[in-house]
C-alpha cells in the first residue's frame, strides 16, 4: 500500500475508506490514527472492523476503557482497538496494559499514539486525518517500512 491521500465529505465516507483499507492489513499490523478531537479517528476505526468482519455498531472510542476488541462473525478477534489519550506517555503506564503481548493476532489500530507506544508497539501503517469545514476530512494513509525511524 503507498501513500494515498482521500478526501471525505461524510462520516460514512470515511468509514468505506476504512473498509477499504481492511483488506490491506494483516494479524501483525499495527496502525495509528493521527488527529485532533472530533477528526474522525473512530469512525475510520469502525469502518476497519467492518471491512474485517466485526459488527460496526459496536465500534465505540474506548478513551476510558483503553481497548476494545473486536470479534467475526465466530468467536476469533478481528480487531483491537487501543485509545491512548488518557494515558500519560510513560511506557510504565504502557507496561500496565501488557504491551505488545496483549494485542498479538489480530491488527491493531491506537488512537493517540506518542512517542512511548512508538517503541513498543511501531507502527505498520499511518493514517492521518484532517477535518475540513463540516464533515470533510482529508485523510492520508502511509505504509511504514520495518525499522524506518518516525518523528515523535
Amino acid at each position: 500500500m503507498p501513500s494515498a491521500d482521500s478526501i471525505t465529505r461524510t462520516g460514512e465516507e470515511t468509514e468505506a475508506v476504512g473498509e477499504s483499507l481492511a483488506s490491506t492489513l494483516s494479524d501483525s499490523d499495527v496502525v495509528y490514527l493521527i488527529g485532533e478531537l472530533g477528526a474522525g479517528k473512530t469512525t475510520l476505526a469502525r469502518g476497519l472492523a467492518r471491512g474485517l468482519g466485526a459488527l460496526a455498531r459496536e465500534v465505540a472510542s474506548p478513551t476510558f476503557a483503553l481497548l476494545h476488541e473486536y470479534a467475526g462473525s465466530g468467536e476469533a478477534i478481528v480487531l483491537r482497538h487501543l485509545d491512548l489519550y488518557r494515558l500519560a506517555d510513560d511506557p510504565r503506564e504502557l507496561g500496565v496494559l501488557g504491551l505488545p503481548d496483549a494485542v498479538s493476532g489480530a491488527p491493531v489500530c491506537v488512537e493517540w499514539p506518542g512517542a512511548a507506544i512508538r517503541r513498543l508497539l511501531p507502527p505498520t501503517v499511518e493514517i492521518t486525518i484532517h477535518a475540513g469545514q463540516g464533515e470533510t476530512r482529508r485523510i492520508r494513509v502511509r505504509r511504514i517500512s520495518p525499522g524506518a525511524r518516525l518523528e515523535d
